[in-house]
């Protein structure tokens, strides 16, 4: 049977692969096997993979919030758009449970402009900066334009010291984050310009959905619990990951829930961090 990816392509479908996207939410091998037979009895000819996952979301959420939250995650991503701004304060936190001081939006005037740097880093006084791409489609991939576009801006602040982090400081390394992933040739240019490069998948094992598992940081928008405009509002108040939702549950009541809708949303954030 063949399957249309978001990009239109007709693949043809992959029943292992699905098996191992709903284990990967924290699904046993019977779960995932009910559900696929589940799909696999109303698929035809041609579906897209659009309705495929979001069937298997229903029949995952039918069974466990947190599992369907975690088989959520690269929507939910795409659910810090559309301007971006918000997946730039998460991949800030994301660095953050790895050590890293962090800085957001930061204005710097280089050799020859200013920048405004998405992110700035410390750890082991070495100073990096990163450059989030973000796609509001999920097909969208960052092509070589990408990393050549940024390495000219990195090259240009680059020999200049700033005050940053409480001291003179140079920026020495180079990131680039993607929600989306990178086309092959943007990944080697990537790695033959010195730069870091980080996407959906890459690199491999250690990309942003393994990052986002093994640190238990994961956005409020992937939350089962909550409306899309309710997860906006949270956004808003910079309540960014559920992490900042379990530090700060008076955002809840900020939003006006009910005091039964915030024990069902909090209880599903400490499952997801536990």
């Amino acid at each position: 049977m063949k399957v249309t990816k978001y990009s239109g392509e007709l693949v043809h479908y992959d029943e292992q692969k699905l098996i191992n996207s709903l284990k990967k939410s924290g699904a046993d091998q019977a779960m995932a096997e009910t559900i696929v037979k589940e799909i696999e009895s109303e698929m035809y000819e041609g579906i897209s993979s659009k309705k495929i996952y979001k069937r298997a979301y229903q029949l995952l959420k039918n069974i466990s919030n947190v599992h369907a939250a975690r088989y959520n995650l690269r929507t939910a991503l795409l659910g810090l758009g559309p301007a971006g701004f918000f997946f730039e304060k998460f991949i800030a936190k994301v660095m953050q449970e790895q050590g890293f001081k962090t800085k957001v939006s930061v204005k710097l005037n280089g050799k020859c402009i200013s920048h405004e740097i998405d992110i700035l880093l410390l750890k082991n006084d070495i100073v990096s900066m990163i450059e989030c791409k973000f796609h509001s489609g999920q097909d969208a991939k960052s092509d070589v334009k990408v990393p050549m576009y940024i390495l000219s801006r990195f090259n240009d602040v680059k020999d200049r010291k700033y005050d940053l982090f409480s001291a003179k400081r140079n920026i020495s390394k180079c990131i680039i984050v993607t929600n989306n992933k990178f086309t092959t040739d943007a990944i080697q240019f990537g790695e033959c310009s010195g730069l870091n490069m980080l996407s959906w998948d890459y690199p491999q094992k250690n990309g942003i959905k393994e990052l986002v598992d093994r640190y238990r940081v994961y956005p409020v928008t992937c939350l089962t619990t909550l409306t899309k405009a309710e997860k906006d509002q949270l956004l808003i108040l910079d309540c960014i990951t559920i992490k900042d939702l379990i530090l700060h549950p008076d955002y809840l009541k900020t939003i006006e829930l009910s005091h039964n809708r915030i024990k069902n949303v909090l209880k599903e954030a400490n499952q997801l961090t536990n």
